[in-house]
């Protein structure tokens, strides 16, 4: 199916074009590097630098979990000097990338180091007994975010030696302002009075987890899931038992989960966005901004001095 797609695209004689997200630096004379969803197309950028040009299959405002990929796609994924992903955090880039990645793909998942499973909600407490599936969101902990991008620089020198130092020296500066916004997570969130971050689905588990909070998710670990009414009464019951002032919702959905919950409870909303991709409602431009804005309403939400 897929080597039929891409068969017919060239027969039509389409050319490369862009996907998804704008491309940086090099142009069409240095690497064409794809990244499947936004965090990896930022981290692509910043340590490809001025080497060649970064493609994100996902386009702006597209929710990750539900890519399906065009023929486009999959010929942009065919032509890549190297693709990044993330295997089994979207199915259709899984099934490109093995009908046309070759040896040209890099899989995240071992330097992100996926060690989370999906704890769910029941009458009210955390199930740690029922964990199940791996947790994919670790770009939410910015330093397992720095160890991808060291990755990253590494198989891109494989891949273009010339510039190695090049790709060395550019994650090394990622990796400083990524180390730089864990001090500001840290500090931040270091005294705060909730410790229950109650969010409409369960993507912070690596930001709970780094900086001492305990993630209670409404859904599971995509957000387009529809909770039961037993699941809204759990964590209903959990969010009164546990005097839970905040519940958090995201920019790429529907926030009318987190506003049932709120409504239930007298909590109030805020945003924490799991910045799988950035539109004009995101609060910053880029991956660090972003994340700081998360923090500004995390310390405001969970009530940190």
């Amino acid at each position: 199916m897929v080597l039929g797609l891409v068969a017919a695209l060239l027969l039509a004689g389409c050319g490369a074009g862009s996907v998804g997200g704008s491309g940086t630096g090099g142009g069409a004379s240095g690497l064409r590097v794809v990244a499947s969803f936004y965090p990896l197309q930022y981290l692509a950028q910043r340590v490809l630098g001025d080497a060649g040009s970064v493609t994100s299959l996902t386009r702006p405002g597209a929710e990750p979990h539900d890519l399906e990929l065009t023929a486009r796609d999959v010929a942009s994924v065919s032509r890549a000097a190297l693709v990044v992903y993330l295997r089994g955090f979207q199915p259709s880039v899984d099934q490109a990338v093995t009908a046309e990645g070759g040896t040209r793909a890099l899989d995240v998942s071992g330097p992100a180091d996926l060690s989370l499973t999906y704890t769910p909600i029941e009458g009210g407490q955390a199930q740690t007994q029922q964990a199940g599936a791996v947790d994919p969101h670790f770009w939410l902990d910015p330093l397992r975010l720095a160890a991808v991008a060291d990755a990253l620089a590494a198989r891109l020198a494989t891949v273009d030696p010339g510039h190695a130092a090049v790709f060395t020296a550019n994650a090394a500066a990622v990796r400083a302002d990524l180390v730089a916004l864990d001090g500001e997570f840290r500090t931040g969130l270091a005294r705060c009075t909730d410790l229950n971050l109650v969010t409409s689905h369960n993507a912070f588990g690596y930001l709970a987890q780094r900086y001492g909070l305990r993630q209670v998710g409404i859904t599971g670990l995509t957000a387009d899931q529809e909770p039961n009414a037993t699941q809204l009464a759990d964590v209903t019951t959990f969010v009164r038992t546990h005097h839970v002032r905040t519940i958090y919702y995201e920019t790429l959905v529907s926030p009318k989960i987190a506003d049932t919950v709120a409504a239930e409870t007298g909590a109030r909303t805020e945003v924490l966005d799991p910045i799988e991709g950035l539109t004009d409602q995101s609060q910053g431009k880029d991956y660090l901004q972003v994340m700081r804005a998360n923090l500004r309403n995390l310390r405001a939400g969970q009530s940190c001095s």
